[in-house]
């Protein structure tokens, strides 16, 4: 029988943690609001989906490549978030407007992309929880990956909502937040590389 408590805990502690999408996200909200933040999260959704599709039609084969691809990517990755808390640290709430391109759907979907922390979630939770008992059935495969991507999205929009929750008291200490969350996307990268 699966796993569903352990696989479901799995998955929704990894999908709440900070990581790169909660915390744009979280910032995305503060910055403009819960609805102005959903072009972003909307791209985090399908580049999260697409990530967990290749995740589990390449399970087998990112297994045998991930000790050649790892450093480059954790090191492409590594690179973004810093790129990213770099421009979440320099901005101020009077940036809005000018800061469209940071919060679109096209960089909620290319984020996808460079954030190592799903692709761990996905070879994980596949190889852990769903390939030993659902090998060879593509359409339950991809209902999990699907599944899997919802989870994280849902909690991209509980962090976006945080943030529009709370917009005036972290824009009234606008500086303080865009520091601590800088730093936390600085740990980010960081501890790409301390596993």
């Amino acid at each position: 029988m699966f796993p569903w408590g352990s696989f479901l805990t799995y998955a929704v502690v990894t999908a709440v943690t900070p990581g790169p999408n909660n915390l744009m996200s979280l910032s995305n909200g503060c910055r403009l609001g819960f609805r102005r933040a959903l072009p972003f999260n909307l791209g985090i959704w399908v580049g999260f989906s697409v990530v967990m599709v290749l995740c589990t039609l390449c399970c087998s084969l990112l297994s045998t490549l991930i000790p050649q691809i790892k450093l480059p990517m954790l090191v492409v990755g590594a690179a973004y978030m810093l790129h990213l808390a770099w421009g979440t640290f320099r901005s101020t709430g009077a940036e809005v407007e000018g800061r469209q391109a940071r919060s679109g759907f096209g960089s909620g979907l290319l984020l996808q992309f460079v954030n190592a922390k799903i692709y761990l979630y996905g070879i994980l939770s596949m190889e852990a929880y769903v390939l030993p008992y659902y090998q060879g059935r593509p359409v339950v495969l991809l209902a999990f990956a699907l599944l899997l991507a919802f989870v994280g999205f849902f909690f991209t929009l509980c962090w976006s909502a945080f943030g529009a929750v709370f917009q005036r008291l972290f824009t009234a200490h606008a500086r303080v937040v865009n520091t601590v969350m800088a730093l936390l996307l600085v740990w980010c990268a960081v501890s790409l590389f301390l596993n």
